[in-house]
């Protein structure tokens, strides 16, 4: 492995994760940039980064800078990205890749113009090793055919009218909240494991509060503030705090998920189910080291975390013996692991590509106009062509509940 230079954009929850991650695999950062030259020069002091850029500009024209990791604002996920690759750099991005289908299919388009550059989506959970172990069985044909999937991924973090973070904006994050945030990862990663493809979808979304309240000076993700007493300035919100979606695999395989950002109790859970005609499978996060394995005929089996009782393909990403828990921290690491050996010249088809980012905003496009023409919408497929990007082309930038975008002219 050759020691890369890592230039980090973001100094939120998902930033600094990068960093550590970056780390442990033994590649170098650089440099970070924040949201201000001060939360930037802050952060680098706190984490011990050399660098702090004071623009974008400056971080892409840094020639140490090999590979950029994007853990900037939904919004400025595009520009970003287009410019990085423009620059000459791998690039590793945040979920969503982009704010429509539209930026998504240009990002897509210029990545296959650079093929000699790495381009990642940060679907990280893909990388829990139980997660790798269920796909390699459900591609060997030991489930036998998947008849339907079904799961969700609950949070408790937006709970309370007081809590507020830029996400829950439209302008910033897209009027796709909870489903594009988390709701994503969770197709991203039963796709991944059972290689169908997602072909219609009915949605029913909620937001629970359609005014929330902005604390003075803003606030940070996953502060550890339990909520609830904070006084702030009334914003109104349109984004979804809820939703179920109904889903249609091609082939006749079913599906159904919900995703909540306002299930008190429930900090960062997502679970599976599969089943198929000869057995099934289910994980959660929260109990990440344990895969049950389902069967008709003969007792049930519950598979630990091992990698001397996993296959050949999840084997290389469990790093501890058996016992010695692994967990989100761990997910970056080995994701970044897989992208890291595709940038030394060892491609692989573990780590999620633009490609996958493009498939998954397609997908809450369908999943947006499914709420609000309430039927059944087809997604469209992967390889159509898109208009170029633009301020007119942003289907994700109206509502969930009719209202329009707070900040809206």
């Amino acid at each position: 492995m050759r020691v890369r230079g890592v230039a980090v954009a973001g100094t939120g929850f998902i930033g600094p994760a990068h960093v550590e991650a970056v780390r442990r695999l033994g590649h170098r950062v650089v440099g970070l940039l924040g949201s201000s030259p001060e939360k930037g020069r802050a952060a680098a002091a706190r984490l011990g980064v050399p660098a702090a850029y004071a623009t974008f500009e400056e971080l892409l024209a840094d020639p140490a800078a090999e590979v950029v990791h994007l853990a900037t604002p939904n919004r400025l996920h595009f520009e970003h990205a287009k410019a990085a690759l423009a620059a000459g750099k791998h690039v590793v991005c945040e979920k969503p890749l982009a704010m429509t289908a539209a930026e998504t299919a240009e990002l897509v388009r210029l990545a296959a113009a650079s093929p000699h550059l790495v381009n990642a989506v940060n679907y990280n959970v893909r990388f829990y090793p139980l997660c790798l172990e269920a796909r390699d069985r459900v591609r060997s044909g030991q489930l036998g055919d998947v008849f339907h999937v079904t799961g969700s991924y609950l949070q408790d973090w937006l709970l309370y009218p007081t809590d507020f973070n830029w996400r829950v904006l439209a302008e910033d994050g897209g009027d796709l909240r909870a489903v594009a945030d988390i709701g994503t990862h969770w197709l991203d990663l039963v796709t991944f494991i059972t290689g169908l493809e997602v072909e219609a979808v009915c949605a029913d979304l909620q937001t629970v509060h359609p005014e929330r309240h902005r604390p003075a000076g803003g606030t940070e993700t996953f502060t550890g503030s339990a909520g609830g007493s904070r006084a702030g300035v009334p914003v109104p919100v349109t984004t979804d705090d809820a939703g179920a979606i109904l889903l249609r695999f091609r082939g006749g395989a079913r599906g159904c998920v919900t995703v909540s950002q306002v299930t008190a109790g429930r900090k960062n859970l997502i679970r599976f189910d599969l089943a198929g005609s000869r057995a099934a499978l289910a994980w959660d996060s929260e109990e990440p080291n344990t895969l049950h394995v389902g069967h008709r005929g003969r007792p049930n089996e519950h598979l630990t975390r091992d990698p001397a009782l996993l296959g050949d393909a999840a084997r290389p990403f469990a790093d501890y013996p058996g016992g010695h828990a692994e967990g989100f921290p761990d997910t970056l690491k080995q994701l970044f692991k897989a992208v890291y050996a595709a940038v030394d010249g060892r491609p692989n088809d573990l780590y999620p590509a633009f490609a996958d980012g493009h498939r998954e905003v397609l997908a809450c496009e369908a999943i947006l106009r499914s709420h609000r023409e309430r039927r059944w919408i087809t997604v469209e497929p992967a390889d159509r062509p898109h208009e170029q990007p633009g301020p007119s082309t942003s289907p994700l930038a109206g509502e969930v509940a009719g209202r329009r975008p707070a900040g809206g002219g």
